[in-house]
């Protein structure tokens, strides 16, 4: 009987700038242990969290945060999932608008548009996590499948620096992503 080759699903991690960010690593050796390829895409602000050299030995593929000219060819693989962690006030609500104003916002936008698999985790601090817009697009998102980590209790105080970043839901990220493996290869 000759071998069957499993197609290895591929995840982008999209960082925004947000000190959770700089805890990638460990997602993204997770996310490879049970079984996904993983790719990283920041925001421009984002890579001021990232090791990103650390990022591209992890994955193999380099760190992307803005767009190829149309005639280059894609780097890396195309994705199957996605995940926003962490994800920003500005990243969340200008993703909910539609805006693609960076490789990673074009990304997620068109996924969403795609019905790919859309996991978001925005981790704004609790007073920018009470305006109107924030929640209308926290909304908007859920309404478009895009599945939402937030927990409004846990976010971090304004001001507060790397202190909200113990409280970052990095196990419920693991839970979703394994519905969505699950999801994926059933």
């Amino acid at each position: 009987m000759g071998s069957v080759e499993v197609k290895r699903l591929v995840l982008y991690i999209v960082a925004c700038g947000g000190y959770p960010a700089q805890d990638l690593p460990t997602l993204v050796e997770w996310a490879q242990g049970e079984g996904w390829e993983v790719c990283v895409i920041a925001t421009p602000k984002g890579l001021d969290f990232l090791d990103i050299p650390r990022l591209r030995e992890l994955t193999g593929h380099p760190v992307r945060y803005d767009y190829k000219q149309p005639d280059e060819p894609d780097v890396l693989p195309q994705a199957d999932a996605f995940v926003i962690a962490p994800g920003t006030f500005n990243s969340t609500n200008k993703l909910a608008a539609g805006i693609s104003d960076t490789l990673a916002l074009g990304l997620v936008n068109e996924a969403i548009g795609f019905g790919k698999p859309v996991i978001a985790v925005p981790w704004p601090n609790r007073v920018l996590a009470q305006r109107l817009p924030f929640r209308n697009s926290v909304e908007t998102l859920s309404r478009e499948g895009v599945s939402l980590i937030l927990d409004y209790e846990s976010l971090p105080e304004p001001g507060s620096g790397q202190s909200g970043a113990s409280t970052f839901p990095w196990s419920q990220i693991h839970e979703e992503l394994a519905n969505v493996r699950r999801d994926l290869v059933a």
